[in-house]
């Protein structure tokens, strides 16, 4: 987009003239926690950051941010890992709703919430809960991960084996387009077939198209009780044929199917980042499998899905959680299993997935590379084994030099992207694309499917304000004729 004819100065001045001096950060300190994104990667501090304190307010500033094509990048909890949520160039301003934070109305009948941008997806969880109902989508940075940012990178979670994705969770959205006018989606509708859903392009655009400002949310009966067990398995493999067992005997009421290394509880008991040792005893692997029982449903299914596993051989211990404390303590351990390796030092990570059946393979093969390329590297493959999806992280070698081993890292990012599109997977599962992936994007997806893409990005947004940059790479959108045939 062609450079914005307002100074900084200029914007700053009329940002406080339009929004009022307390919704208007510029200086160094005030915009050091707009930027201080969780893998500190992405640095670069915007002109200034605002929050609306409503729908109008937001309006009112893409049409002027529009009309003086000045680039907006929008953010929720700046809880995002791929730098979606952070200035490229320092000419943009990052827009916060944060004030858009109101639950506005729940329907228990029908089975839906609509919740604005700004309400954290914990507080989601919280006020379904107090309904008896659940929302099912589930993070490690629900806390602070709000709603809009939720929807806008299509978040996964360790539930999506039974419930789906943000995509699937969402019944409709209501956004501000770039020209400033709103877009009214929001229904608590299980059918409605009215021509292309509108609403679904939002989600997953990490804010390329317009600003999600509030979305109705699907809601479930609450369970009864969970159970749940931490246990032992010979390897992935294993791991996976487990999964068949107990998904044929469980069916949905499976709501989760972790798979974690040994090497994730060794790190976390080195650092004391727990106490003691979640497992019944040691194995090379571990899963965390749960069973959401539904209100009336069979109480001990899991234990007894347990015991005919083992008298199969499909395992050889297991820790079944007891009381809801246990049960914390068991999701708390898998839950820091990302964050308790910088405690190691440098880290090369991935967000793939591959289908189900093949998740054996991407492991073998991309440990058996990635120790070629790095000798002494030290695997650390977790995640959600019951829906394909793996964070697929590397810890460096003990005592090497974080620096020099982060420098090294491309030939194993390209090593295990090159086994995932072998597999037939995506090399961005659950994080998005945001600043970091936008080159493998435009490598590897589909020519028609970017096409289209670029064509909705220029149609919906001609002066590129929304967060550009993101997700389609500069040079696709310059592109203005169709792939040539193959």
């Amino acid at each position: 987009m062609a450079a914005s004819p307002l100074s900084a100065d200029s914007i700053v001045r009329q940002l406080h003239a339009m929004l009022g001096d307390r919704h208007v950060f510029s200086s160094a300190n005030a915009l050091a926690r707009f930027i201080d994104e969780p893998r500190h990667r992405f640095h670069t501090a915007p002109v200034a950051a605002v929050q609306p304190p409503t729908r109008e307010k937001l309006q009112e500033l893409v049409r002027w941010a529009n009309e003086n094509k000045v680039p907006l990048v929008p953010q929720g909890g700046n809880t995002g890992l791929v730098g979606g949520q952070i200035p490229l160039t320092g000419r943009e301003i990052i827009v916060s709703l944060e004030r858009l934070n109101a639950i506005r109305s729940l329907d228990r009948e029908a089975g839906f919430m609509v919740a604005e941008a700004g309400v954290t997806l914990q507080e989601v969880q919280e006020r379904a809960t107090e309904e008896k109902l659940l929302f099912p989508l589930a993070i490690a940075s629900q806390g602070s991960a709000q709603i809009g940012g939720v929807l806008s990178t299509n978040a996964g979670g360790v539930q999506v084996l039974a419930y789906g994705n943000a995509r699937k969770l969402c019944m409709g959205i209501e956004a501000v387009m770039p020209d400033g006018a709103l877009y009214q989606g929001l229904n608590g509708l299980k059918k409605n077939n009215t021509g292309y859903d509108l609403s679904n392009l939002f989600v997953g655009a990490e804010g390329t198209l317009g600003f999600i400002t509030a979305a109705s949310l699907s809601l479930f009966p609450q369970p009864e009780d969970h159970e749940t067990a931490w246990i032992n398995v010979a390897s992935p493999a294993a791991a996976l044929r487990l999964f068949r067992f107990m998904a044929e005997r469980s069916g949905n009421t499976l709501t989760a199917f972790e798979l974690m290394p040994r090497f994730g509880i060794q790190m976390q008991l080195k650092h004391k980042v727990i106490e003691r040792d979640p497992a019944a005893s040691l194995s090379p692997w571990y899963v965390l499998a749960e069973i959401s029982r539904p209100r009336g449903g069979q109480e001990g299914l899991l234990a007894e899905g347990l015991e005919a596993a083992f008298e199969a051989e499909l395992i050889a211990d297991a820790v079944i959680a007891r009381s809801l404390s246990e049960r914390d303590f068991l999701w708390q351990v898998r839950e820091q299993m990302s964050s308790t390796q910088s405690l190691e030092g440098a880290s090369i990570k991935h967000d793939v997935s591959v289908p189900v059946s093949a998740v054996p393979e991407l492991i073998s093969r991309g440990v058996e590379a990635a120790e070629k390329i790095v000798p002494g590297i030290r695997p650390c493959p977790f995640g959600h084994l019951g829906d394909g999806n793996i964070h697929f992280n590397f810890t460096q070698p003990e005592g090497a030099d974080p620096a020099a081993y982060m420098a090294g890292a491309q030939p194993v990012h390209d090593a295990i992207h090159g086994i995932v599109f072998d597999l037939n997977g995506s090399f961005s599962a659950e994080h998005g694309v945001g600043q970091l992936k936008t080159d493998l994007l435009l490598a590897h997806k589909d020519p028609v499917a970017l096409h289209l893409m670029a064509r909705i990005k220029r149609t919906l947004d001609p002066n590129n304000i929304m967060n550009p940059g993101k997700v389609l790479a500069p040079e696709l959108l310059a592109e203005t004729e169709p792939p040539a045939e193959t």
